[in-house]
């Protein structure tokens, strides 16, 4: 179907045009001479299958061709004098689809047939005889309709030309965004990041070398640095390489949950539902939205203890996380820009993110992401 506001469906203009030429060639070959009896029926029949065959030129249009070309000779056979529209309307669709040399092989074939039918089976002068064929199929009217072809197919290939033009021209210019993108990042982040990681590396290193207890904070800063080193790594290598390295999904949850735990917070894992592969993009957001959610819960919420609950349904994947802070029922905490990137990201998926403070204390960020029954 075509992609306009006031489109019809391909097959109906098919049938459409099918039906049209039918009757056309039915009331163009009735209404002159004719021939009655069994031929008459022969020939009307032949006329109808001509213009009804019309419906599959798309999907079959050498097929098409080559039988609205029987339908022409046999009703001339038949003593019917109608000009062949449907081989014509057959001519047009060939040549569109591209099948020049052939349309033109059979086309130089009827010609032939048709004169050597009407010499054959119809009597008179000669210059009769060849003014029926003719009657048939004018050259004229079939190098129109060859023209008519070349001219539609020539249009349409420029016109996917320029949309591949459109889709390179669009693609260099992402290609270009992300890798500003990606030296805007290596440029603002990591000389920060790398110093927080070796100062927290030094700390740890002469604590120890000291022979005093290392602070869990401190072990703490040091693993985060060092995640925040791979991470953005890969971020730049993502946004350098076009997405070849994929960033990290379902399967890195259980060793972010890790690294929380780490810093103190007693942080469960729960798996529910029989595991299975979802798309990228909702493996990714799934992850990001449990690293969001922690990260909220050691920053803003006072608690000690957080869950995580990954559920596997047939259709959907469901992401919940819980924390015993200090949110109460009676305050909805503002948003911050990670609360309104995940909310961006599960809606972009189409699925639902619900983020409130439960009942009994604490806060719960659930999201439900659609994975449209992939296994």
């Amino acid at each position: 179907m075509d992609k306009g506001r006031f489109a019809v469906p391909v097959a109906v203009t098919d049938w459409a045009t099918a039906l049209g030429v039918a009757a056309l060639l039915l009331g163009t070959g009735l209404s002159g001479p004719h021939p009655s009896g069994g031929r008459e029926v022969l020939g009307s029949v032949l006329l109808a299958a001509g213009g009804l065959s019309l419906a599959a030129r798309r999907r079959a249009p050498l097929v098409v061709l080559g039988f609205t070309g029987l339908c022409a000779v046999g009703y001339l056979g038949a003593g019917f004098e109608a000009l062949a529209v449907s081989y014509l309307v057959a001519v047009y669709g060939a040549v569109r689809a591209g099948h020049r040399a052939v349309t033109l092989a059979v086309s130089v074939g009827l010609l032939a047939a048709l004169h050597l039918t009407a010499l054959l089976l119809h009597h008179g002068p000669v210059r009769e005889v060849v003014t029926q064929a003719r009657n048939t199929l004018e050259l004229a009217w079939l190098i129109a309709a060859f023209a008519a072809g070349e001219a539609v197919r020539q249009a349409e290939r420029r016109a996917d030309e320029a949309e591949r033009t459109r889709e390179e021209t669009a693609r260099h210019r992402a290609d270009e965004e992300r890798l500003r993108i990606a030296r805007e990042l290596h440029d603002s982040l990591t000389h920060q990041i790398s110093v927080i990681k070796v100062q927290s590396e030094v700390a740890v290193h002469v604590a120890r070398r000291r022979g005093e207890e290392v602070p869990q904070a401190l072990l703490a800063i040091q693993e985060a640095g060092r995640e925040a080193t791979r991470e953005l790594r890969a971020t730049l290598e993502a946004l350098r390489d076009d997405d070849t390295t994929p960033p990290p999904g379902l399967d890195h949850v259980p060793n972010l949950v890790k690294q929380f735990q780490n810093t103190g917070l007693e942080t469960t894992l729960t798996i529910e539902g029989q595991p299975h592969t979802v798309p990228a993009p909702v493996s990714r957001t799934a992850y990001r939205i449990v690293q969001e959610s922690l990260t909220n819960v050691t920053r803003h919420a006072a608690a000690t203890a957080a869950s995580v609950l990954i559920d596997y349904r047939p259709d959907a994947l469901t992401i919940r996380v819980d924390d015993n802070g200090k949110a109460t029922s009676h305050r909805t905490p503002t948003p911050g820009l990670g609360m309104l990137g995940m909310r961006e990201r599960v809606t972009a998926l189409g699925g639902r993110l619900r983020t409130e403070p439960r009942g009994a204390g604490g806060f719960t960020v659930q999201a439900e992401l659609p994975t449209n029954g992939a296994s």
